[in-house]
């Protein structure tokens, strides 16, 4: 695993994410991976860089938009496959058995992807963010039946303590069929 440190905001209003995006910004040297607009009007803020620069710009962000925030994440070792996967779909030469995570918020998703990465013995094939889902975002992954299982359980469980959790299913053996329409 490399070292990744990751931060992630939503806020529930678009003109707050804004303001605090700059002093985000202004407070540290930060990479923005994602700064945007999400249905249902809400404004998401991804953002890495190097430990003490992330955590500053964290609870920056916080301090600002306290007020509106929906949800947060502070990861100083985010697992290494997640990253890649978010917004993207990750290309797996396995086809084994799906497992799949519905949250109510993008900061959930990332979260459960990072958990399930990290249980072991899955890829994380995308982590899909809140934009035409009305706020929900999801996670893909792929590994064998016992391996999902335990990712998905593991995942589940963190998304269910903040109530962020919508559903999630695992699909043993899928069909080749559904394949192309699962990697788009």
């Amino acid at each position: 695993m490399s070292l990744i440190v990751l931060g992630v905001l939503e806020f529930s209003s678009i003109a707050i994410g804004i303001k605090v995006l700059d002093e985000m910004v202004k407070t540290a040297p930060i990479n923005i991976i994602e700064a945007k607009t999400m249905c249902p009007g809400k404004y998401l803020i991804v953002f890495s860089g190097d430990v003490a620069s992330v955590e500053y710009s964290y609870n920056k962000g916080h301090e600002v938009g306290k007020n509106y925030l929906v949800d947060s994440l502070y990861l100083p070792l985010i697992h290494q496959d997640v990253v890649p996967a978010i917004g993207n779909i990750v290309e797996s030469k396995e086809w084994n058995t799906i497992g799949i995570i519905e949250t109510l918020s993008v900061v959930s998703a990332i979260e459960a992807a990072d958990i399930a990465a990290k249980v072991g013995g899955v890829k994380i094939i995308e982590v899909r963010l809140a934009i035409g889902f009305g706020g929900k975002s999801y996670v893909k992954m792929m590994g064998s039946l016992d391996d999902v299982q335990a990712a998905n359980s593991e995942a589940v469980e963190r998304a269910k303590e903040k109530n962020q959790f919508l559903l999630d299913v695992v699909i043993p053996q899928p069909h080749n069929e559904i394949k192309p329409f699962f990697m788009k």
